[in-house]
């Protein structure tokens, strides 16, 4: 379904960017895999069934994503798709949440910059090339935590709320030129180590690592009059595309 596509996957080296990554490389796409741990990247590679393309970066570093983009264009000519999965919070740093009035500023800082500056960043380089080919496929993974609040995710909130932001902002700013900019999120809790440290009673719910591999397929699989800034999790989008 993704043959002759090439998609850059940010957050590729582990949870649901690995297994989105490794989806969309059984479809027949080129993917390129980008996070800072380059073995987790290169564990991920190894077990992908299709082509793959390791390159280490940090998603706030403009210079790296401007070379991922560089070097993508090199191995395969163009870029197609864009999935911008990179997102860390408090849970991923300290095991731990707290309330907004206890969070240290350079942890806020750091949230946001990975969260929606990573985001930013990747959009400002590859949607150019997008539009060179008068289409492309931008997906935001975003979270239910971007529609709602809750006590002490404040950063990791605030993140998501932005990206909501940015996804409608950048998807009616290029109405028209065949680019679809949407956003994606599970739906609930997903079973990756973000979670590690619920109780098993609190565990009934999670979701399988899989749980947006389809809805991804379909969205990065759009052709240039494809649906454009929508966010939804994963389940209404597969109905939207049934």
């Amino acid at each position: 379904m993704l043959s002759d596509e090439t998609i850059i996957v940010t957050g590729a080296s582990q949870g649901l960017g690995a297994s989105m990554a490794k989806r969309f490389a059984t479809e027949g796409a080129n993917v390129v895999l980008t996070a800072r741990n380059e073995e987790k990247l290169q564990d991920v590679a190894s077990t992908a069934d299709g082509e793959t393309l390791v390159i280490r970066s940090d998603v706030t570093d403009e210079k790296a994503v401007q070379r991922v983009v560089s070097e993508t264009q090199e191995q395969y000519g163009t870029i197609t798709g864009l999935v911008n999965n990179a997102a860390i919070g408090l849970l991923s740093l300290y095991d731990e949440q707290h309330p907004l009035y206890e969070v240290n500023v350079e942890d806020f800082r750091r949230i946001l910059e990975v969260n929606v500056t990573g985001a930013f960043l990747y959009s400002k380089h590859v949607v150019p090339e997008m539009l060179s080919q008068g289409r492309g496929n931008v997906i935001n993974i975003s979270s239910g935590l971007g529609r709602r609040a809750s006590t002490n995710w404040g950063p990791y909130v605030t993140s998501k709320w932005a990206l909501e932001g940015m996804t409608q902002t950048q998807a009616l700013e290029l109405e028209s030129t065949g680019v679809n900019v949407n956003g994606l999120d599970p739906g609930g809790r997903v079973d990756t180590g973000f979670w590690d440290h619920l109780p098993e009673t609190e565990r009934d719910n999670i979701l399988d690592i899989d749980v947006m591999n389809d809805a991804a397929v379909q969205l990065l699989a759009q052709g240039p009059d494809g649906i454009t800034g929508e966010s939804m999790p994963a389940q209404d989008w597969e109905q939207k595309f049934s």
